[in-house]
């Protein structure tokens, strides 16, 4: 009974892929038994491979496979996405203008960026947590383009970039920690992907210096050729 409650509320999306279950203890209040039948239904939704759990942080429902999300010179977020056979979509956290900071001059060659921060979603399921820098005296139009078109390609063609590479990327491996797990909804603990990029005119001038924190169990980062 337990199991095919829960199996049939995963199924309506009421617990969407990556989402903590209500703990044992609240299981087991709500369906009035104790806590070792619970575990028998938790054991038996893992057996499905609807669930995983995580050791001190709880019971999750199993997301999709990983999708390949390449890293070629042409890096476009919404193409990635939709090859995955997933709706792409970004929720803005954030679009300002301030000075720089080290990493970002250093990166740009400027002491004022714009700032545009957010989540990348496949359908509903967040696949990163972005910061996208960019030399404000240059484009002083995009803020407004950012905040309108949510697209970073669209808005650097609308502010007269018709087109950007990839001139460098840096990949670690981190720990999702505090806010960063809860944006992307994973346990804290959980593994995340960090990557830096640079990205610049078909002059080589920069334009955009990008860092992303990946979901490690939804994306695989794959390196693509020179000319991808």
């Amino acid at each position: 009974m337990i199991a095919d409650t829960l199996r049939s509320e995963i199924g309506e999306g009421l617990y969407p892929e990556g989402a903590k279950l209500p703990t044992e203890a609240e299981l087991a209040a709500r369906f009035g038994v104790n806590r070792h039948t619970v575990r028998h239904a938790l054991s038996a939704l893992a057996g499905d491979g609807l669930t995983v759990a995580r050791r001190g942080a709880g019971v999750f429902v199993a997301t999709a496979p990983r999708a390949d999300y390449p890293l070629g010179r042409r890096v476009r977020f919404r193409q990635n996405v939709e090859a995955t056979g997933r709706t792409p979509s970004r929720q803005v956290l954030r679009i300002e203008t301030r000075p720089a900071t080290a990493a970002e001059k250093d990166a740009l060659g400027v002491d004022l960026v714009h700032v545009f921060e957010g989540l990348s979603f496949g359908d509903s399921l967040p696949i990163s947590l972005f910061r996208s820098v960019f030399p404000a005296g240059r484009f002083p139009a995009l803020p407004e383009a950012l905040g309108r078109l949510r697209s970073v390609t669209a808005a650097l063609a609308e502010t007269g970039v018709a087109d950007y590479t990839r001139a460098s990327t840096r990949i670690t491996a981190k720990i999702a920690r505090g806010p960063k797990a809860g944006l992307l909804k994973i346990a804290d603990g959980a593994p995340i992907l960090r990557t830096e990029a640079v990205n610049v005119d078909p002059d080589g001038r920069p334009v955009e210096f990008g860092i992303s924190w990946f979901a490690g169990d939804r994306v695989a980062l794959t390196v693509t050729p020179d000319g991808a």
